[in-house]
């Protein structure tokens, strides 16, 4: 049985997916997950291709340096499946890197040239790419035989024009690569597929991938015109702990007044800020809901008035909106906060269903709304399977 294996790491985490060919495309086998790579006893579970829960595995990592624990994950994972699926052959795997920087608008075969490319992309997704490298890395050195596809999160946006990408700074750097990319490319790319699927590709739409990560991307005939991230993944709507928007000028006051270097402003903005920065209490949007506290409605009230803002721009961009998408693990999931959202956006013409929206139904407008309102969750692991598949003809 010929399968796909799907990579996508993070600083602490490694999630992969198992994919085989059926006669009416890809079929996901098993989800694996391995969580607390950083900590003491990493946490290794196994899912159905439903994410059913089949078995857990608590995995001692105390021993290994931080440097060796995504490739350590990595082999468990290898020796899982060698161990309980003996008829696999896996003739490929799929790498979702963040940061294509202007090289790389499709997927690609991985070579060591391309890893020493992807390398250059480090500074602008530091939080990223680092250890997205480390797996594609880990993959050459345990499986060198197998062929390894990178899937690329800024390749959705590469087809934005130039008005959208461009800052009001001189040519020269623009010109140098300074500009916006766009992310979570994987993901709207999946969000577009299904909404071919349903008969509503062609629909001037808005995706909301909102989570701890969040972004929105206007797309217009498929393809993506406008995004809310920019150079980094940084930019944007307030997330779990980036800022997301800001003034350049408070970056400056911080070095010069608060003698803040560059680390400390780096934490600042990305491990400090956000939901956790203007809360006080927490990353996670559960935790801000059940603490009721002023603080946790301030951040949650201001994430939710930043996505309608950016609704406001994105459908200038778009000279008219039609349909919005919410996904992600916040999109899909709270519909206290897409109420918020939505209420401040009557005058685009919604009309939310509130039963619909508090069941989170994959249709939440009301009859009579002049923008369709979906809730679609989003598979990133998919999309790197049959990007793939693609590659592999």
């Amino acid at each position: 049985m010929d399968t796909i294996l799907t990579v996508n790491g993070g600083s602490s985490s490694l999630k992969c997916g198992l994919y085989t060919y059926r006669e009416d495309g890809l079929h996901c086998l098993y989800h694996l997950k391995l969580g607390n790579l950083l900590g003491d006893t990493a946490r290794f579970d196994i899912m159905d291709e439903e994410d059913a829960p089949l078995e857990h595995i608590d995995l001692d990592f105390a021993r290994l340096d931080p440097e060796q624990r995504h490739e350590a994950a990595l082999q468990h994972i290898l020796d899982w499946l060698d161990e309980h699926l003996s008829e696999v052959n896996l003739i490929a795997t799929g790498h979702r890197i963040v940061h294509g920087g202007d090289r790389y608008s499709q997927p690609i075969r991985i070579t060591s040239t391309e890893i020493e490319q992807l390398q250059q992309y480090i500074p602008l997704a530091p939080l990223h790419q680092p250890y997205n490298l480390k797996l594609v890395e880990a993959c050459a050195k345990l499986a060198p035989e197998i062929p390894m596809v990178g899937c690329f999160d800024t390749m959705f946006h590469s087809q934005q024009p130039r008005l959208e990408k461009i800052y009001a700074i001189p040519r020269d750097l623009t010109e140098g690569g300074v500009h916006k990319y766009g992310f979570h490319g994987l993901s709207y790319d999946y969000i577009q597929h299904q909404l071919v699927a349903q008969g509503l590709g062609g629909l001037n739409t808005v995706v909301c991938h909102l989570g701890a990560g969040s972004s929105m991307c206007a797309i217009k005939n498929g393809i993506s015109i406008a995004s809310s991230m920019g150079f980094t993944a940084v930019d944007g709507l307030p997330m779990g702990t980036r800022c997301g928007n800001i003034d350049p000028g408070v970056i400056l006051y911080l070095m010069q007044e608060k003698q803040m270097d560059l680390s400390a402003l780096e934490k600042l903005i990305y491990k400090e800020s956000g939901w956790l920065g203007v809360s006080g209490i927490s990353s996670d949007m559960i935790t801000l809901h059940q603490d009721g506290s002023a603080e946790a409605e301030e951040a949650i009230n201001l994430f939710a008035y930043r996505i309608s803002l950016e609704l406001g721009r994105l459908s200038a961009a778009l000279e008219g909106l039609e349909q919005i998408v919410f996904t992600g693990g916040v999109g899909e999931n709270d519909s206290d906060l897409r109420k918020r959202v939505l209420d401040r956006c009557r005058w685009l013409g919604v009309s939310l269903d509130d039963a619909a929206n508090r069941d989170n139904a994959g249709r939440i407008h009301a009859e009579g709304s002049a923008v369709q309102v979906r809730v679609i969750p989003t598979n990133e692991e998919a999309m790197i399977a049959q990007r793939v598949s693609e590659v592999l003809g």
